[in-house]
C-alpha cells in the first residue's frame, strides 16, 4: 500500500489564474465542489460543505449524494503563486464515522511556470496515520478524485 498520491498536470493558464484557483477559497469550491464558510488563511481551520462542483455534470452528479456532508480542512502554508497547502480527513464522506479522532494528512498543491503554462503538481501525504480498517478506502477514492479533481481545475481554468 502507498502512502502517498502523486498527481500532476500542465495548465494552459496564466500563474496568476491558476494560483487564484487554488488558493481563493471561492474559486476552489467551484471546481473541487465544496462551499466553505471563510477564507484560506494559513493556520485557520475552516469548515464548509460539500456541494457540486460548476464546471462538470458527471462530476456534479457523482458529487450530489454528498451534498450537504460537512467539509473541514486546516489550512497549511501558502506560499503566493508556489504553493498552497492544508490538511483534512481524506474520504471523510461517512456520516456516520466520527472522523475527529483521526489524524488529518496533507494535501499539497505546487506550481511552477513551464514553457506549455503552468504545472500544478497535488501531493497527498500521510495516509499511514489513517486507521487500517479505513487506510485502504480513503487511498483509493481520493486516488481516483484527484485524478478527477485535475480536469476539473484543467475545466474551470478554460472558461
Amino acid at each position: 500500500m502507498q502512502n502517498e498520491i502523486h498527481k500532476e498536470i500542465v495548465l494552459k493558464a496564466p500563474l496568476g489564474k491558476v494560483w487564484a484557483a487554488i488558493s481563493d477559497a471561492g474559486q476552489f469550491g467551484q471546481w473541487f465542489g465544496v462551499r466553505f464558510d471563510g477564507p484560506f488563511r494559513a493556520g485557520e481551520k475552516l469548515t464548509g460543505v460539500i456541494v457540486p462542483t460548476t464546471v462538470n455534470d458527471e462530476v456534479a452528479a457523482m458529487q450530489k449524494p454528498y451534498e450537504g456532508t460537512p467539509f473541514e480542512i486546516v489550512v497549511g502554508e501558502i506560499t503566493p503563486q508556489t504553493r498552497f497547502s492544508f490538511y483534512w480527513h481524506p474520504y471523510g464522506v461517512e456520516k456516520d464515522y466520527d472522523y475527529s479522532q483521526e489524524p488529518m494528512i496533507l494535501c499539497t498543491f505546487s506550481l511552477a511556470e513551464v514553457p506549455e503554462g503552468v504545472r500544478l503538481v497535488i501531493t497527498e501525504s500521510g495516509f499511514e496515520n489513517i486507521p487500517l480498517e479505513r487506510r485502504a478506502k480513503a487511498f483509493t477514492a481520493n486516488d481516483g478524485g484527484w485524478a478527477a479533481q485535475t480536469k476539473l481545475i484543467e475545466a474551470y481554468l478554460a472558461i
